[in-house]
């Protein structure tokens, strides 16, 4: 019918309608590009591109489109030369393969010490973390290969040089004055008497039997056991820092940080006389070696130097000092009085020690030789050789005849506080802060003993002076030791005080043994 007609006809209407609106729907949709495909060769078509010149303009549209990405910058107008660095790469490879050719071909000890010791000549590390004697012997033939075979001649031949430069090198001394030859001839006139008597002595103890000597000694070692405190004498409100007996064993005279020295009766330790002169820390007070025995007690029989560098001189009847001796700037630390009684030796901390001759009145001798304070100073028993001991950890030894420096004692790892001859002429003794007393032979000029003699640091170290059969030292683990000679042994521990030992003396007969002590006392010693 109609009506059915009419449907269908605008269904057909609507669906028309669809279509096109699908269609025009499809046309914003752009289409995917597809590639093309080429079969066979490419030759002919590069062929006509490249004679259109095309390829020129691609390629330049190609930079340009790098420029303005950033990818290439030419604001610095720099070229990089291919060639150049390949060329500088095969340079560098072929030198590493010469390097190791010579290498190859540098003959290295197998020794470790003595690779060690041309690594240090080369101014190389002798060894690194981890490394083992072939690690070590490689390196160095590396090392060779790249400085030469011959540096090590050339540090070889540098070596020699040295040594013969320091061969003509000598210690420089001041020029003294005239009377310095007068006094060192009065001092050899002094010492070779005496020499030739100490040689006398020591050869009749040798006919002495063998048993005779033993028996002897063994009684001296038994008295120094039962060594007992019999005395014992607050000295001063500050720390003794110094004491020593009078030649006649009847006087001590002790020194104080407080500047008194004082006069003390031996053995009941009676107060006799307090010396006032210093003003600040005394180092040492010693006594003339013909003080009460053959010199008036109205003559200079004391010396004493302090911590301001001023240095006194004593008689036995005044408080007040007879005499100053001016001339040092810096602290001297000690004095001592050369075996004639006519010089006397100080020490001070400007690195030189000095010798005086009290009968010129002036100075003589002006020697340096440390490198930093000298501390300590000892005669030689026959007065031809002085000991003096520095800050610098070393000692050395002097001929008062020539002036020369005969013996360098080398060996202390710390300063050297003490220093002491023995009777028999030819032993010397330093006491150190490395804790240690090491003996030296003067006829062999080495060390010969090493005692590891304290807990702290040594501050004096005396001989017997009768026979020199034993060595006593001072610490400042508070306490003093006694050690047999020679075998260094130790005989007798003498504690008792309280602070640190700073100073002791054996008196001239052997009988006693005196301390003094940072606890300001001090004490005697002797046996039952």
């Amino acid at each position: 019918c109609s009506g059915c007609g009419r449907r269908i006809s605008d269904g057909g209407v609507r669906v028309s309608f669809l279509k096109s609106q699908k269609m025009s729907d499809d046309d914003d949709i752009p289409l995917p590009k597809r590639s093309r495909i080429y079969y066979g060769s490419l030759e002919e078509k590069e062929r006509e591109r490249i004679s259109k010149g095309d390829g020129g303009y691609l390629g330049r549209d190609a930079v340009k489109a790098g420029i303005e990405a950033g990818h290439i910058n030419i604001s610095s107008s720099e070229f990089y030369d291919v060639e150049d660095h390949v060329s500088e790469r095969q340079a560098e490879v072929l030198a590493e393969f010469e390097r190791r050719k010579r290498a190859r071909q540098i003959n290295v000890s197998t020794d470790d010490a003595e690779v060690k010791a041309c690594l240090r000549a080369l101014g190389e590390p002798i060894t690194l973390f981890g490394e083992g004697p072939a690690e070590r012997r490689e390196r160095l033939r590396n090392i060779l290969s790249v400085v030469g075979a011959d540096a090590l001649k050339k540090t070889e031949k540098t070596d020699d040089a040295k040594k013969i430069r320091q061969e003509h090198q000598q210690t420089w001394y001041h020029e003294g004055p005239s009377t310095l030859k007068t006094a060192r001839i009065s001092i050899a006139r002094f010492s070779l008497p005496r020499a030739v008597k100490r040689l006398e002595e020591a050869r009749a103890n040798k006919e002495i039997p063998e048993a005779s000597r033993t028996a002897r000694q063994q009684e001296l070692h038994k008295g120094l056991r039962a060594l007992n405190n019999f005395c014992s004498q607050i000295g001063d409100d500050r720390p003794i820092s110094y004491c020593q007996f009078s030649p006649n064993s009847k006087l001590l005279v002790t020194a104080s940080w407080s500047g008194l020295c004082k006069l003390w009766g031996v053995p009941d330790c009676s107060l006799i006389r307090t010396l006032r002169g210093h003003s600040t820390n005394v180092g040492a007070i010693v006594f003339h070696p013909q003080a009460t025995i053959s010199l008036d007690e109205k003559d200079c029989n004391m010396a004493s130097c302090a911590a301001d560098g001023s240095v006194k001189l004593w008689n036995l009847e005044s408080d007040e000092p007879v005499a100053d001796i001016e001339g040092h700037t810096m602290r001297v630390a000690r004095v001592a009085w050369h075996p004639s009684g006519r010089f006397l030796g100080t020490t001070c901390y400007d690195h030189s020690w000095r010798l005086w001759d009290l009968e010129a009145q002036e100075e003589i001798l002006h020697q340096e030789g440390h490198s930093k304070g000298v501390y300590d100073i000892a005669f030689h028993r026959d007065g031809s050789l002085v000991g003096t001991g520095g800050l610098d950890a070393f000692g050395r030894l002097w001929d008062l005849r020539t002036g020369r420096c005969i013996m360098f004692l080398e060996g202390h790892l710390k300063e050297i506080y003490g220093v002491s001859f023995s009777p028999n002429g030819y032993h010397a003794a330093t006491g150190s802060g490395d804790n240690t007393c090491k003996v030296w032979d003067l006829r062999q000029r080495k060390c010969i003993y090493t005692i590891p003699a304290h807990q702290n640091l040594l501050s004096a170290v005396r001989f017997q002076p009768t026979d020199g059969h034993y060595l006593l030292t001072g610490a400042y683990d508070n306490t003093a030791k006694i050690w047999t000679h020679p075998g260094w042994s130790p005989l007798k521990t003498m504690a008792g005080h309280e602070g640190k030992v700073m100073g002791l003396d054996i008196s001239p007969n052997g009988q006693l043994i005196a301390t003094c002590s940072y606890d300001r006392t001090f004490k005697l010693w002797t046996s039952e």
